[in-house]
Formats: structure tokens, sequence, C-alpha cells
């Protein structure tokens, strides 16, 4: 058994901003599935929102959050997020990040950040890096810090299998490393920062390794679990046969992209006055009901910028296919996206369970409500990340070391039975994906959500076996998309991202749902303090 301070699973910008701060006071693992390039914060392509322009501007962006998240917003959590952002942000500037700049006067030096906007913001205020690779860039420039301080541990291509736990505590962590072999790790406190569930569905933006992980992890440890019905489907994922479900960002329609039916019809002036910059899950359901009769497009046909200097990976990507913004209409659908909910944590980043925390797409404080503001994840991660390593220091510092036997279990004693071939977890994974699309994607409904709790209750009975990747990807990918069903079921309204076509109205009174042990509920509305978590000790 191997001890360090802290663990992070995951090397995105939740997990590397803490890693930052937590070696400041003590040793820490960073552990992630494959190398360290591959994250979602690498796949973000817009940018990242922050309010640089004084009170005037986070006050807007505060309020723009608000509005975005369907009266389901922890507004003690978005204001942490607005005013904090640009403190964060700075410091990005101060490691290297390199977003991009207008021009510079002759002899002024740097130029002034190039600020640009996106869906349901109220202004321009999203900074991007080289076009369309903000994610990119970001984690490139986090890496570059990290990989610079002795204090962290970088173990790369290793799963994470479970967390262990001693008395109620998290105390460390099973890994399974590339060469597949077990490793347990102790620690004093464990942040997960592993990232969203986006492969729990078979159209998605997401990388391979968006599997849902630590979700599943800390629900089968016993952790709380909230707003897990609130998928967001992000409105325009390239549509081509034999193509990627390519993300085409939404900075496109902030410079100035249409939607166009099969008949050649901008048609979002009949669902929001904002039109194409209307939120998310408007334009989503939008883009389903149009594509009912043909295809739909987005059309830059009449915008007269460089298109391909301005979304160069974009362009690159398109190219394949033959097509150009500026010339082509381009195919597009909706495709799951970003999960709002996730491990149930207050401001802090604390879970239910003592000695864990979450921050980024892995947690949920209720910052984004029921629908995500556009460019709000990366300054999530950011944030939330800082915050959580903060409190995980206050913690270590004001607690005694927890030691745990040596003789914890590392895995379930089920996992020794001879493995399932791989192929047959490749077929089960896929059972699991279409069924999710088909009943439990962007619009809803009893009959459907029935559906798939019966196939997810047949597929637990043929669970992959066996202590090898696909196969704990397989188990946790059931555990999150049955939270997903549950909650969905039982959140009888229409609330952001979650549309029931038989309860079509929102309630009155805006409810978060909380899972744990199998039990659903509904707590608290809008007033209440979401970021309070009474199981903690």
């Amino acid at each position: 058994m191997d001890r360090v301070d802290f663990l992070v699973i995951g090397g995105g910008i939740a997990g590397l901003s803490a890693a930052i701060r937590l070696a400041d006071v003590g040793n820490v693992l960073v552990v992630t599935k494959e190398g360290l390039s591959e994250s979602n914060t690498a796949y973000a392509q817009g940018g990242i929102a922050v309010a640089m322009g004084g009170d005037e501007d986070v006050a807007l962006h505060l309020q723009d959050t608000i509005d975005a998240g369907d009266g389901l917003v922890n507004r003690a959590a978005a204001e942490l997020l607005v005013e904090q952002g640009p403190l964060r942000v700075a410091e990005l500037l101060a490691w290297g990040t390199g977003f991009d700049r207008y021009p510079a006067a002759a002899g002024d030096g740097e130029g002034e950040l190039m600020r640009t906007r996106e869906g349901a913001h109220s202004r321009s205020r999203i900074l991007h890096a080289n076009g369309d690779a903000t994610g990119r860039e970001i984690a490139v420039s986090l890496l570059r810090h990290v990989r610079g301080i002795t204090m962290i541990e970088l173990m790369e291509w290793t799963t994470s299998v479970d967390l262990l736990m001693d008395e109620g505590r998290v105390v460390g962590a099973t890994l399974l490393d590339g060469e597949g072999g077990l490793r347990t790790v102790q620690v004093r406190s464990v942040l997960l920062a592993s990232g969203g569930a986006g492969q729990v569905y078979r159209e998605t933006t997401n990388p391979e390794v968006a599997t849902g992980d630590g979700i599943a992890m800390a629900y089968r440890a016993g952790a709380a679990v909230s707003d897990m019905e609130f998928y967001q489907f992000h409105p325009t994922a390239f549509s081509f046969p034999g193509a990627p479900r390519f993300l085409l960002s939404e900075a496109l329609r902030g410079e100035g992209a249409w939607l166009v039916n099969a008949q050649g019809e901008r048609f979002m002036e009949r669902y929001h006055p904002l039109l194409e910059l209307a939120p998310r899950d408007v334009v989503a359901r939008a883009i389903t009901r149009e594509g009912m009769d043909g295809e739909v497009y987005l059309d830059m046909r009449h915008v007269k910028k460089d298109l391909v200097e301005r979304f160069p990976g974009i362009s690159k990507f398109l190219a394949k296919y033959r097509l150009e913004l500026g010339r082509d209409l381009i195919p597009v659908r909706p495709a799951a996206h970003y999960l709002m909910g996730g491990v149930k944590t207050d401001v802090h980043g604390r879970s239910s369970l003592p000695g864990l925390f979450a921050a980024g797409e892995v947690a949920c404080t209720g910052v984004h409500g029921a629908n995500r503001l556009a460019s709000n994840s990366l300054l999530e991660g950011l944030v939330f990340g800082a915050l959580a390593a903060e409190e995980m220091i206050r913690q270590a510092s004001e607690s005694a070391e927890p030691t745990i036997e040596d003789g914890v279990a590392a895995v379930p004693a089920a996992w020794d039975s001879p493995p399932s071939a791989e192929a047959a977890v490749e077929r089960w994974i896929t059972d699991l994906r279409d069924l999710m699309w088909k009943d439990a994607g962007l619009l809803r409904d009893r009959m459907g959500l029935e559906r798939a709790q019966r196939g997810l209750d047949a597929l637990a009975l043929m669970m992959p076996r066996g202590v090898f990747r696909r196969a704990i990807e397989a188990r946790n990918l059931h555990v999150v998309a049955s939270v997903i069903v549950a909650s969905a079921l039982g959140r009888e309204e229409s609330r952001g991202a979650h549309y029931r076509i038989d309860f079509p109205e929102k309630d009155a009174v805006a409810k978060h749902s909380v899972m744990m042990g199998g039990q659903l509920m509904f707590v608290g509305d809008v007033t209440d303090n979401f970021a309070e978590v009474p199981t903690q000790r």
C-alpha cells in the first residue's frame, strides 16, 4: 500500500488547478486513464466565460448564469464562480496561457484580450485561444506548470477502480495501472476531478474517457449524487454519415451563424427571442423538432469574416468531408455534451463522505442549475478546483493522518471470477448507450424511461466481470445510467435540459434531486443554501 497526502483523480482543468495548490503542503498523486493530454478540458472549443469588465460585468454574468439555469441555480455557488473567475484567469495568464488578442498598437506590447459572445450571454465575455482550441491551450499551460512542481507525481494510463473506506471515511483508492497491476493508495483526502459521463449516450461530443467513473465510485461508496437527470445536449454536433459527432462550437452562432431547416428557413424565431443565441436546451429541442422533417444546418454563408482563421480546428475537421464554413450548409443535430449533476458537494468541494471531495463536471454544486450557460464549464473547473484544494489543505492541517489496515479489500470479491470477453463487453456497452439514447435522451416520457429501467435491469444480469479497464467502465456507465433514469422518472416536470413530453410544464417550486443508497428525494427550493451538505463530518 502506497501513501501520499492527496490523490487527485483526473488531469483536466479542475484536477490540475487543485494539484498546484495542494503541492504547497504535501505530496500529490494525479492519476489519469490515458495520457494527460486526453481530457474533456482539452476538447473544449468555444472558450472560457469570465467577467473582466468590472462589477457591472460580474453582476451581468451572474444574472446570465441564473437565467440559463432555469430556476435551479445555487446563487452562492454562482456568485463565487463569477467573482473569483477573473482572479483565476489572471493566474492562467501568469502561467503562460495564450488567449487570443487583438493586434497591438505599435510599441504597445501585447494587444487587448479578444472577447466574443455565445448563447444566453448578455455581452461579449468569452476568451478563446487559437480560435477554437481554448481548452487544449489551458490544459497545455497547466500541465507545463504542474510538471515543474516536484511534489506532484503524474500517473498516466491508470484506471481508478474504487474508493477505499474505513469507518465511513474515504481513505484512499484502488488503481489499475497500464500493465494490469492493482495498486492501493492511502491518502489524507481524495479529489474527484474525473469529468463527465457523455459515453453513457450513443451520440456524444465527449471523448472516450468520459464514462462517469468518479460519480460511480462515489455512489458505490455511499456518497450523495444530485441533479443527475439534467444532461445537456449540445445543439450543434456534426451530423454526417460515417463521421463522429464532432462538436461545432457555440462560438459559431456567436459569430453570426444561422440555423436553417431542410426548406432553408431560419426557424429559431418560433422558439425564443434570442434566436440562435437562446439557451442550449431551447436550441437543442428546436433542432430536434425541425429535424423531424429533414436535416438541420448551420449556415455561415452570409458571415463576412475569415472563418478559417477564426475557427482553424473546426475548419480542418470539416475539410476532411469537403465542407467549408463560409461556403456550405453544415448538417447538425444535438448530442450529449455536459452533465449538470454529479457528486453532491458544497462550494468547497466537500461531498457527503468525509475525506472525499469533487470539482468540475464530476461534481454538482448547483452552479449550473438545470442548464449550463455556455463556456462556464472551464471556469467552473478552475474556480472550484482551487476552492476544493483550499478546503482539503485546511482539513489536513486540523486532523491526524488516517490509518487503515493493509488488509482492506482492494476490489469486490465478485470481480475475482473469470473476466468477460472484451468483444462481449463492447456489445454490452453499445446496448446500454443505445437504450439510453432512445429512451432517456433529449425528449422523455414515463413509458420510455420505464423501458430504459427494464433494459438496465436486464443488462445488470449480464454485467461484465473482471478487473480490466473496459469492464470497469461498463460497470460505471451502468451506475450512472441507472441514476439518470431514476432521477428523470422522479422529476415530473420539464425544466432546463430535462424535458418530459408527458409533463411539459414547470413546477412552481424548483427542487434538487438527491440520490443516495438507492433512495431518491427532492429537496429545497432556490432560496435554500444548496451548498450545505448535512452528512459531511
